[in-house]
């Protein structure tokens, strides 16, 4: 089973353009290294064991809440649903480490009174902790999660895994994203307003699902929208535009990586004659400002007498591609999932059209702009002739 939507899961990914992580561990390849830092835990007096359980004592580590905010004086509550009831704990806001097992599942551990067995399972946070530890080590850079996840589960995580490795800090960095909404509300499984990317592909490209997941700044809310989606479909079409006029198909290849960009930044240099390639990253150093990239590709096209030099087509498609756009060729993002039989025959159509449009018989030119539509199709009128392209 979660081999099945793992694979259905990173098959969405790669649709979207999303880059392959490094390691894609799973939690019970790791219930090891999660035993072995519970034990830690115990040792060192950070943790307890309770009626078949072991809990965090939140109250032995000082800087408990500071990511979130919350105080130890002004938590109520806190026990997570499955977790065990609030009588077993110290603190209402200690939470679960180890806990008994359930329908079968279970591993033992070393937990029990003078180091008997404790069969059981891992509680939700200790994984996230044992599997950094495991693979990236004590201290990361950035994490990532939902602004949901900031507390508990990203406090906990700090509190096991400082105290557990002795570490003053867990991540560097914490990157939190807001809620996408349907309409008016967060899109939940509980609210049954879930949409799937696996579905959403089925009828757009993934080039245009993840620019509208972009639309919106990453601690921003997001509605989205079928208007979302066509808007983002309309701003590609206008890029691919952009290369397919700079460039010949095919002539900017594969997947480009930060260190292809090549460029100098320069923070006191923000106007019209530092490098391009600057112009476009500042807003994506600016705390990941993608918007900010894409609101100066809009100024670069249409003030482009004054403002395109040559080196600006080179940086800015790169640029866009190291955001994981304009991968294809501008011909194969038109023709979109046309078979080459449906091709041959749209070419037929665009060809039939020119030499309407040449002979001046108006009529027949609409006729096969009509059937065109019928087809799903738009015809684009050019002096040297007319093409095509998925609607």
């Amino acid at each position: 089973i979660t081999e099945k939507y793992a694979r259905i899961y990173n098959e969405d990914l790669a649709a979207l353009n999303c880059l392959p992580p490094t390691f894609q561990p799973k939690a019970t390849d790791h219930i090891g290294d999660m035993i072995a830092m519970i034990s830690d835990l115990l040792e060192k007096g950070f943790a307890y064991a309770s009626d078949g359980h072991v809990f965090f004592d939140v109250s032995k580590y000082d800087d408990y809440g500071t990511l979130s905010g919350n105080t130890l004086e002004n938590l109520r509550g806190g026990d997570r649903v499955g977790e065990g009831e609030v009588a077993r704990k110290k603190n209402a806001a200690d939470f679960v480490l180890w806990k008994p097992e359930l329908d079968g599942v279970g591993w033992d551990a070393p937990f029990g009174p003078d180091g008997a067995n404790m069969r059981g399972r891992p509680g939700w946070h200790i994984e996230c902790s044992a599997m950094i530890k495991a693979k990236l080590g004590e201290t990361i850079d950035i994490h990532c999660g939902g602004v949901d996840l900031k507390f508990p589960h990203h406090e906990n995580e700090i509190a096991q895994s400082c105290c557990g490795n002795g570490t003053d800090s867990f991540a560097r960095f914490w990157v939190h994203n807001e809620f996408l909404n349907m309409g008016k509300d967060k899109m939940s499984k509980s609210l049954g307003n879930v949409t799937l990317v696996h579905d959403l592909l089925k009828e757009w490209d993934g080039e245009v699902i993840r620019l509208a997941l972009l639309k919106a700044h990453y601690r921003s809310e997001l509605s989205w929208s079928e208007d979302l989606l066509r808007e983002s479909k309309t701003q590609l079409d206008r890029l691919y535009r952009l290369k397919r006029d700079w460039f010949e198909p095919g002539e900017i290849k594969g997947r480009v990586g930060a260190s292809d960009v090549l460029v100098v930044m320069n923070t006191e240099a923000r106007g019209r004659n530092q490098p391009i390639s600057s112009v476009f990253l500042i807003p994506l150093f600016t705390d990941l400002n993608i918007n900010g990239v894409f609101a100066y590709s809009e100024e670069t096209e249409n003030k482009e007498g004054s403002v395109v030099t040559p080196h600006i087509p080179d940086n800015f498609v790169r640029i866009m591609m190291m955001l994981g756009f304009l991968h294809r060729s501008s011909d194969a993002w038109f023709a979109g999932n046309a078979s080459d039989d449906d091709k041959a025959r749209f070419d037929a159509l665009a060809a039939a059209r020119h030499a309407a449009r040449q002979a001046k018989d108006w009529a027949e030119a609409d006729r096969i702009r009509d059937e065109g539509q019928a087809l799903g199709i738009v015809f684009e009128d050019g002096k040297d002739g007319t093409t095509w392209r998925k609607a």
